[in-house]
C-alpha cells in the first residue's frame, strides 16, 4: 500500500460575489478530484487546535500527525533547519521577510505595501542579504540567505515573549502598531527602520524599480522561536515517508521528521511551479521504496495573500489536472493498491488575504474500498454537508494510515 498527500495550500475560502457566490474550490474545475469525491470519504477537519494562531506551521505539523501542543516551538525555526543553520539551544530565530513598504518619512507612517517584495529573485535577495549582514552580523546576531523573500535572524541568547506581526497580515494597512514589542522589540524595531535607509537605494532595488517591479526596501521581522525536536516519522507511524515542497517550512519539518526530502525542478512558491515535475517525483520517489509522499503546493495560498482569484482557481486545477490525476492513473495502472489525502492545511479566503482558523474539506481516497459518504464533489459545501467531521487535524495522518487511534 501507497499513501499520498496532495496538500494544497490555503486552497480552502470563502464564497465570493465575484464567482457567482461560489468558492473558488466550487468555481475551479477539477474534474478527476470531483470524481473521486464520488467514491470517497469527504469531510471537515479542524487542523489549527484552539489557541494557536492559524499558521503553515502549526497546520501543517498537524496534517503530519504533529500536535503542536506536543512540539510546536515557532515557525522561523522549522525553516532554519531547511536552509542548514546549526541551532543551538540557546537560540532564538525570527523569519527575516525582505519587504515592500511606502515611502513617508516617519518608519511607523509606512505602510506594508508587498510582504513579498514583488517575488524577489533568490539571487536579488541573497545580494541584499549580504550587504545587510555587514551591518547586522554581530556576537549577537546572524543574518541568514534563505529562497526568495523568505530569510532568517538569529538571535544567540536571544529571549521570546515578543508581539510580531506576519507581514501579510497587513498589506495594504500601515504598520504602525505592528512593529515589534517585547524584550528585544526596541532593538528589532531599530534594525527594521535601518534596513530601510539601507535598502532604498541599493542597486538591486533601482534596478528593480526601473523595471517597474516593488523594490525589496526594508526587512520585516516575525515568527519568533526556539530549536524543535519531532518524533522520527518512521517510528512513530512505521511507514517510510518523503516530503515535497518549494518551501523551507515544509522541508525543515520534513527534515526534523527524518523524512526525505525531494528535490524537483522548477518548483516555486507560486502559480508557476512545477506541478507536473512534483507528481512525477512523487510517483518516482514511490517506485524507488517510499511509502509516503507528502506534497506541499504553496501556490493557493500565494494566491490568497495577493487577493488574486483567478490564479487561485488555476492553481486548483493545475493541482486537479498535473498531480491528482497522474498519481492516481499511474498507480493504478500499475496495479499499486494506495490510499490519498487531498486536503488544505488552512484556509486562505481572497476576501480577507491571510490565514483563518476554519476547518478545512479533506478528501480521503481508498484505490481498494469504496468509502463515499454521498457527495457528488470536493468543496467546502460538499465537506460540510456530509455530515463528517474530524476534531484534531492529527486524525487526518491517522486515518490514511489507518492506525487505531483514528476512529471519531
Amino acid at each position: 500500500m501507497k499513501y499520498i498527500v496532495v496538500l494544497g495550500d490555503g486552497m480552502a475560502d470563502y464564497k465570493l460575489p465575484q464567482l457567482g457566490n461560489k468558492t473558488p474550490l466550487q468555481a475551479a474545475r477539477k474534474p478527476y478530484t470531483d470524481m473521486l469525491a464520488k467514491v470517497s470519504e469527504v469531510g471537515l477537519c479542524k487542523t489549527v487546535p484552539d489557541g494557536f494562531k492559524p499558521g503553515s506551521d502549526v497546520a501543517n505539523l498537524s496534517v503530519l500527525g504533529y500536535d503542536p501542543h506536543e512540539c510546536y516551538t515557532g515557525r522561523s525555526p522549522l525553516e532554519a533547519v531547511s536552509i542548514g543553520i546549526d541551532l543551538k539551544e540557546t537560540d532564538v530565530t525570527l523569519r527575516c521577510n525582505l519587504v515592500t513598504v511606502s515611502d513617508e518619512a516617519n518608519y511607523e507612517d509606512k505602510k506594508m505595501i508587498d510582504y513579498s517584495a514583488g517575488e524577489i529573485s533568490t539571487e536579488e535577495a541573497a545580494e541584499l542579504i549580504a550587504y545587510l549582514k555587514k551591518y547586522f552580523d554581530s556576537e549577537k546576531f546572524t543574518l541568514y540567505p534563505g529562497v526568495s523573500y523568505r530569510h532568517c535572524l538569529v538571535a544567540a541568547n536571544g529571549h521570546t515573549g515578543h508581539e510580531l506581526t506576519p507581514p501579510h497580515d497587513i498589506t495594504g494597512r500601515p504598520v504602525k502598531g505592528h512593529l515589534p514589542r517585547g524584550p528585544q522589540g526596541k532593538l528589532y524595531r531599530e534594525m527594521t527602520e535601518r534596513s530601510y535607509e539601507l535598502l532604498k537605494d541599493h542597486p538591486v532595488n533601482r534596478a528593480r524599480i526601473a523595471a517597474g517591479k516593488n523594490p525589496a526596501n526594508s526587512i520585516w521581522l516575525w515568527g519568533e522561536g526556539t530549536k524543535p525536536a519531532l518524533e522520527n516519522f518512521r517510528n512513530k507511524f512505521g511507514v517510510k515517508g518523503g516530503v515535497i515542497s518549494a518551501v523551507d517550512l515544509v522541508k525543515g519539518i520534513g527534515i526534523l521528521a527524518g523524512m526525505k526530502v525531494i528535490e524537483v525542478n522548477g518548483a516555486t512558491g507560486n502559480y508557476d511551479t512545477n506541478f507536473s515535475g512534483k507528481a512525477r517525483a512523487a510517483l518516482d520517489a514511490l517506485k524507488g521504496g517510499l511509502d509516503l509522499v507528502y506534497i506541499h503546493m504553496e501556490a493557493p495560498d500565494e494566491c490568497g495573500h495577493q487577493g488574486d482569484t483567478e490564479h487561485k482557481i488555476y492553481s486548483i486545477e493545475q493541482i486537479d489536472e498535473k498531480v491528482v490525476r497522474p498519481i492516481c492513473e499511474e498507480l493504478k495502472g500499475a496495479g499499486e493498491p494506495f490510499r490519498m489525502l487531498i486536503c488544505p492545511d488552512h484556509p486562505t479566503p481572497i476576501a480577507v488575504r491571510t490565514h483563518v482558523s476554519d476547518p478545512v474539506p479533506y478528501l480521503l481516497y481508498d484505490s481498494e474500498k469504496n468509502c463515499a459518504v454521498g457527495v457528488a464533489s470536493y468543496d467546502e459545501d460538499s465537506a460540510k454537508a456530509s455530515g463528517v467531521y474530524v476534531e484534531r487535524g492529527t486524525q487526518l495522518m491517522q486515518k490514511l494510515l489507518r492506525t487505531a487511534e483514528a476512529k471519531i
